[in-house]
């Protein structure tokens, strides 16, 4: 009898902070992907991206690594790499939204097309959300409830808390980490690993 090797994906991104809609992402990576494992892979210095103020990245991290303890098929991985291509190498499938396929279609992170199209030919599968009618050609899509949409870390982070999951809203009702970023940086960004 042949037993089938485990599918595994990348969902790359900054979760800064987590949200309903990344869960949402997630879960339907792990049932339409068909794979049995989904890392959540943050880069240390993401591409196009400055430096999080707040909170740590070892902060993010551990709410992360809250966040798939308690969700089958989640796992945790931090990287150096900042291209897509080298965040998913090794990976069965890579899943992001349709704003980031725009950034990695985009041939100014390349130098050329041409550089760009030989480094599309070396990514697994992808996977991409639609966003407010983005609807990207030439890749799988994920569908997610309609509603999740125009729900954004950048939302969360401007004082829509019921956004975040409860892990990540039980660390910044703790911390002030995306709520109130000055208390936070006073008390505790000093104390990160």
């Amino acid at each position: 009898m042949l037993t089938r090797m485990a599918r595994t994906g990348a969902y790359p991104g900054s979760f800064d902070p987590p949200t309903v809609a990344h869960l949402a992402v997630a879960a339907a990576a792990l049932e339409q992907a068909g794979i049995d494992q989904l890392d959540l892979v943050v880069s240390r210095e993401a591409l196009g991206k400055g430096a999080a103020a707040a909170p740590t990245l070892a902060h993010r991290i551990e709410v992360l690594e809250d966040i798939a303890a308690n969700r089958t098929g989640l796992g945790v991985r931090v990287t150096d790499a900042r291209l897509i291509v080298d965040v998913a190498r090794g990976y069965d499938v890579v899943v992001m939204g349709a704003d980031k396929w725009a950034q990695v279609v985009d041939p100014a992170w390349y130098g050329s097309v041409e550089a760009r199209d030989a480094v599309l030919e070396q990514l697994p599968e992808v996977y991409v959300v639609p966003r407010a009618g983005d609807r990207p050609a030439g890749v799988r899509l994920l569908e997610v409830g309609g509603h999740l949409a125009e729900v954004s870390s950048t939302l969360a982070r401007a004082g829509q808390l019921h956004l975040m999951v409860p892990e990540a809203a039980a660390f910044d009702a703790r911390t002030g980490a995306w709520s109130d970023p000055d208390r936070y940086r006073a008390e505790w960004a000093g104390r990160a690993g």
